[in-house]
This record gives structure tokens, sequence and C-alpha cells, in this order.
């Protein structure tokens, strides 16, 4: 980042969205810790993360936000500098995956196809484009938005809409670096494995957890705090040469 950004995470500004659910949460308590103060957006209220935060020590700020409307990604950015003066990381997470109830390609609705589309995609686009100009007058920022493993990890039946909007974000993402690049600012993408966490998904296929465990180098299950430090690497000073990466976190069960 440049020099008129502060050392460290004390003073920084990280927006996380989807920031309700597992990954959101994790990410927004590690980003406390670290010393940033985070905005914390999801379609759900995030009032009680937020609380845990400041009880803790840290700024926080809950913001609802349907980040496929882009007069609701704009508000949010808004709302985000007017509370805290800059934004210097934006953490793309929120998706529409835990309610998919999987089906073959010709059986999905044109209405969910789009859905995962406006949420997976255009959200983090939307996003990008409502938080650049702030960056961009700051002199930089860092972008993380979230692929998967599903797309590296061959077929997945059921998941078409899903897996095409992974695929969408590492195209979007390595064209985001490289437009923005000039600007100091920094996009990359974290593609986490399979992780059980919370929704419908995840309580009718209790047997993939310890079936994709024992694939792993590490064979244990994935939590999400196993992304954290990742995020933290991508999010801070010492990747200050790393953009339009891919960076797989998977404990070893897939290798480039």
């Amino acid at each position: 980042m440049s020099t008129s950004e502060p050392a460290g995470g004390a003073g920084r500004v990280a927006i996380v969205t989807g920031a309700a659910g597992a990954f959101g949460s994790a990410y927004s308590r590690a980003l406390v810790g670290a010393g940033y103060a985070v905005v914390a957006v999801d379609t759900r209220a995030a009032d009680e993360l937020v609380k845990e935060l400041v009880d803790s020590g840290g700024q926080a700020l809950a913001l609802e936000c349907d980040v496929s409307s882009r007069t609701a990604c704009e508000a949010m950015a808004a709302a985000a500098l007017e509370e805290f003066g800059r934004i210097d990381v934006l953490i793309n997470n929120a998706a529409y995956f835990s309610t998919i109830v999987k089906q073959p390609f010709e059986e999905i609705s044109d209405d969910e196809w789009d859905l995962a589309f406006a949420v997976n995609v255009r959200g983090a686009w939307l996003c990008t484009r409502a938080v650049a100009p702030t960056m961009r007058a700051q002199g930089g920022g860092r972008i993380i938005n979230t692929s998967s493993m599903t797309l590296h990890g061959g077929v997945v039946p059921g998941f078409a809409h899903y897996v095409s909007t992974k695929a969408a974000i590492v195209g979007l993402t390595g064209a985001l670096a490289r437009e923005l690049g000039k600007d100091n600012i920094a996009v990359n993408t974290i593609s986490p494995d399979y992780v059980e966490h919370d929704g419908p998904m995840f309580e009718r296929q209790p047997e993939m957890a310890p079936h994709l465990a024992a694939q792993r180098s590490f064979a244990r299950e994935m939590v999400p705090e196993d992304l954290v430090g990742t995020m933290l690497f991508l999010a801070g000073e010492g990747s200050s040469f790393v953009t339009g990466q891919d960076i797989w976190v998977n404990g070893g069960r897939l290798v480039p």
C-alpha cells in the first residue's frame, strides 16, 4: 500500500460482505484483532457480531446491504466512509451457496441461475465499483474476492450455476487487477475448500466434510479460521506485490 496509509492494521478500515456467516464472522474477528475497524455487511443483521467486536475493544459498524443492488452498494460505501473516514480493504465474501439444492443443469431455473450470478459475481463487481474511488483517492487499497475449490477440484454435479460463478470471479479478479494496478489497488482471490458451517446444504450432506478431510495432506476437517492467515496476508503490507492471484486454501487436497 502507499506510504499515505497507516502501518499495520491500526487505523485501517475493512469492509466484509457476508459478515454474518461463518467465513465473514471469522474474518471480522481476525481483522479487529489485527487493529482494523470493520464494516460488517450482510442482508441479515450483523448487530450481534458488531456488539461482540466492540465489546472486545474493536471498532465496528453493522450495515444491511443487498450486494446485487448498485444503489445499496454505493450507500454502503458512503456509510463506511462517513463512519471511519477511509476504506482500505474490501472482502467480497457474500455468496449464494449454502441454500442451494443440487440438481442437474437442465433443472436449474432461470431465476436461480440469475440469483447465483447476481450475488456471487455482480455483487463483487458492484462492491468493488463502489469502493474504488475512495481507494484511488487514498493512493491504494486491497480487494479480496472469494472463489471455491469446487471450480478447481473437477466436476461437481448439480452445481453448474455455482461453479460458473466461481470461474467468473477468478476472471474478474484478473481483469480488475490489470485495471486497478495503476492505482496501487491489489485484487486477489481466495479459493477455500469445503467447510461445513451453516445452512441447509451442510445438514443434507454430513458425510462430505470427513470424506474430503481424508484426501488432504493435513487430514482433518477445514474450519473458517483456516482462511484467516491468507486473508490477513492479502489485506496487509506483506502482499504489496501480489495481485491477480487465486490462492488455494485446501489443506493440500489439491495442488496446482
